[in-house]
């Protein structure tokens, strides 16, 4: 983040607020073009954001404020800044819901305690489609007021030029079109007077005090209730087994059925036509993000996209007849090239990076940072009731024990090194962080830095925490 920018953010804190700052924290790049900042001041912790795309904002602002009144767990909008670009929300913490399930399943075995989050989150969101889309005033929605033929022909020819075409699959364009012209006709007959979140996968759910809370619903606009659903359950990397998949689908439509306005018949119908439409824009954006943008974690999503689509392709019994459609994503499936995709490239810089105690020792190559200078949570008067909280570690880290500081110019040095590794060819890179114990200061800074790489740069990052009993932090 520029500094102009991060002073601009600050200066609506403290005037808006009326606290004062005492540090802020670095919160790594992710899918979006928007940044955030957290600001802790004296009397509370916000989230800032800055978005150059205004009228992105705008149906942000107003959505999050509509649903707000309709008593959703969205964040507040505590101020927004004259030039519309800038705006602080509540802070929802950093464990999110796709950190969560990777933390708590035992491969294709989730436990109840997750079962029951999941279920939690989507009695959430059909309060979102169902009440949040009443009185929603659909004319700030961006770029789009509904779901409708342009948005799914948006969403097809993404598919089409950046994952296709980049893949160097092969197909007919005008079958393809024709195709894509009675596909959309198909999924526009199923009923849609609902608020479609557009973007509702696990990345998007925040979990405070073990609760669901929402964020990025910017992208909504009026539409049918079987696509959020399947963005959840076929989002590509949270990789949900398909009889989690048949559970939480069997819990959606037995909580859908109090509701007595909802046609469940025209759900089932067309449920698999609009999980197709998702995937197909899912892989649209890891082609751009990936191939184009050369964002290594967005190729890595690609081969749970294909094992995605060979378990959706036999549930497809459409009215219409799609034959380039369908055999254009059997020729995806069968691409030697994409089955390929998001293996380990011998020939990019990999980063190690470990935590580590100084009571063992510890012979490191590379880049080594001491964390024993910053503020130890086992000297908290909380810390025995709450040590194996990640949710606490995080938050302690953050309230004046000097990790954004630290963490801030280890980044700016990591950064430097990275781009000089990159332009000497090397292969390997290594840093390691310790502390006395190596379970808690180490291991949250090096979680932090194999985060803030892996949204920034396209290269292999091994994480490892070498002390037995390392809590999670992040």
């Amino acid at each position: 983040m520029k500094k102009n920018i991060e002073q601009s953010i600050v200066n609506l804190f403290e005037e808006s607020r009326g606290d004062q700052l005492v540090r802020t924290e670095l919160i790594p790049p992710s899918g979006s073009y928007r940044q955030y900042i957290r600001l802790i001041g004296e009397k509370e912790t916000v989230m800032g954001v800055y978005n150059a795309d205004k009228k992105e904002n705008n149906a942000f602002i107003t959505f999050s404020r509509h649903f707000k009144s309709k008593g959703l767990p969205v964040p507040t909008i505590l101020a927004v800044d004259d030039s519309q670009d800038i705006y602080l929300q509540d802070d929802f913490g950093d464990t999110m819901l796709f950190d969560y399930i990777q933390d708590e399943r035992e491969g294709d075995h989730f436990p109840d305690s997750l079962i029951l989050i999941l279920k939690k989150t989507i009695k959430e969101l059909i309060r979102f489609q169902i009440e949040g889309g009443k009185g929603l005033d659909y004319s700030k929605a961006y770029p789009r007021a509904a779901f409708d033929k342009q948005s799914m022909m948006w969403d097809l020819n993404y598919f089409k030029y950046y994952f296709l075409k980049l893949a160097k699959v092969p197909f007919d364009e005008q079958l393809l079109e024709d195709d894509y012209l009675k596909f959309t006709d198909y999924l526009l007959q199923a009923p849609d007077d609902y608020f479609l979140y557009r973007d509702f996968q696990s990345r998007n759910v925040m979990l405070k005090d073990g609760e669901p809370k929402f964020i990025d619903y910017q992208g909504g606009r009026k539409g049918a209730l079987p696509y959020d659903l399947a963005s959840l359950l076929y989002d590509a990397k949270a990789d949900f087994p398909q009889t989690v998949r048949d559970e939480l689908l069997a819990y959606y439509l037995d909580e859908l059925s109090s509701y007595k306005q909802v046609d469940i018949k025209a759900f089932k119908t067309y449920y698999y036509g609009y999980v197709l439409i998702r995937k197909m824009q899912a892989m649209g954006a890891f082609g751009f993000r990936g191939f184009y943008e050369k964002k290594v974690h967005f190729l890595q999503s690609i081969p749970y996209a294909l094992r995605d689509l060979r378990e959706v392709l036999p549930h497809l019994n459409f009215s219409v007849k799609l034959p380039e459609l369908l055999a254009a994503l059997n020729r995806v499936c069968e691409s030697e090239f994409l089955n390929s995709v998001g293996l380990v490239d011998d020939d990019k810089l990999k980063v190690s990076i470990q935590s580590f105690s100084y009571r063992r020792g510890f012979s490191a190559n590379g880049f080594v940072f001491d964390c024993r200078m910053i503020d130890d949570p086992v000297d908290d008067n909380r810390f025995e009731e709450n040590h194996f909280k990640p949710e606490f570690l995080s938050s302690f880290f953050t309230e004046g024990t000097g990790m954004p500081a630290f963490l801030k110019s280890v980044c700016h040095t990591v950064d430097f090194a990275i781009e000089r590794s990159k332009k000497q060819n090397a292969k390997q890179m290594e840093v390691s962080f310790g502390c006395v114990g190596g379970q808690h200061r180490s291991v949250y800074a090096a979680e932090y830095l194999a985060k803030y790489i892996e949204g920034k740069y396209d290269i292999e990052i091994d994480l490892k925490h070498l002390e037995p009993g390392s809590v999670k932090t992040l």
